[in-house]
């Protein structure tokens, strides 16, 4: 069951067990520069405001009334990065217009393990800000319009015909779950697209390249109830289609980059020692960013993407649930 609570997807699934729930939010934040240079994470602001493709089904396209979900609004060339939220355990498959973000390969409904593994598994994995470039890489999710070559979608497929996100969850089996809870095992320049309802799908596009690891499964394949999944599909409306749609204000274009920077507010660094990244790269590490597309289709850069050299930068880190006494 899918249910959309204060702007977040709840996932649950109580025909697995009672305690099997997540949450995932789709959170507001800077565009990191594109410049090639490897950016600390970058800040979170506030949650992409969701609203039920059913409650404006009159406003959007046919199929989006098949397809279902929810949808969010988005300025062109706005990043965002997804939360998630959970004390049991469950495998995330994240797709962007129905490409897979950690491998590039078409949608599927079935987990694949192993160098190719296609999920993240949380809460090992508290966020994802982009598509896997290779061992503690991604490439920012950044808004594109569908049509001009710039989305992972067009760029693997050639063709641009889904856009938005695309999220399958699946639980882990109830029995697993038990055995390791009782008996505490380890885990193993923006501008708003034209508002023209007949084409007002967005996808998502490489940027910038920021250090984020994407874990390996610590519980193994076996350990997730793959007939009891749920999906979710995240369309995206410019932010003025939006308001066309919703007669809502769009939320306000975050800061740039620079102008954060300059203010001396933090960048954060993600460390988790107990968990293994995934190395093996992708056809994702092939893709060409906005920024170099930009330079070499039109001659023009990308608006608002001056380097900046984060100062503060806090570092965050995973520990385990033992408390160091210490000496006192």
């Amino acid at each position: 069951m899918i249910e959309l609570e204060n702007h977040t997807l709840r996932f649950s699934f109580p025909e697995v067990h009672r305690e099997a729930h997540c949450h995932v939010s789709f959170i507001r934040t800077l565009r990191i520069p594109d410049d090639d240079r490897a950016y600390p994470l970058p800040p979170g602001f506030s949650r992409f405001p969701l609203t039920h493709v059913d409650d404006c089904a009159a406003e959007l396209p046919d199929s989006w009334g098949r397809h279902g979900g929810v949808f969010l609004p988005m300025y062109q060339s706005e990043a965002m990065w997804l939360s998630f939220d959970a004390d049991y355990p469950m495998a995330l498959r994240i797709a962007a217009g129905k490409v897979s973000a950690l491998t590039g390969e078409a949608w599927h409904d079935q987990l694949t393990e192993g160098p190719d593994q296609d999920y993240l598994v949380i809460p090992e994995q508290p966020w994802l800000d982009g598509f896997f470039a290779g061992k503690g890489l991604i490439r920012q999710f950044v808004a594109m319009p569908l049509g001009e070559g710039y989305t992972a979608e067009e760029q693997i497929t050639g063709k641009g015909e889904h856009g938005g996100l695309q999220i399958a969850v699946y639980p882990m089996k109830a029995a697993e779950f038990e055995r390791r809870k009782l008996g505490r095992y380890p885990a193993a320049g923006d501008v708003l697209y034209c508002a023209d309802m007949s084409q007002p799908e967005i996808g998502l596009a490489p940027g910038g390249v920021m250090r984020q690891e994407i874990y390996e499964d610590p519980y193994g394949i076996g350990s997730w109830e793959q007939c009891a999944k749920s999906r979710c599909f995240v369309h995206i409306l410019n932010s003025l289609q939006y308001f066309v749609v919703t007669h809502e204000k769009p939320p306000t274009q975050p800061p740039t980059a620079k102008d954060y920077t300059d203010a001396g507010l933090p960048w954060f660094e993600y460390y988790d020692a107990e968990h293994k990244a995934l190395a093996s790269p992708t056809k994702l590490s092939k893709l060409t960013s906005i920024a170099a597309m930009k330079a070499k289709e039109r001659g023009s850069g990308l608006p608002n993407n001056e380097p900046v050299s984060p100062r503060n930068v806090v570092t965050l880190s995973k520990r385990g649930p033992v408390v160091r006494e210490g000496d006192f």
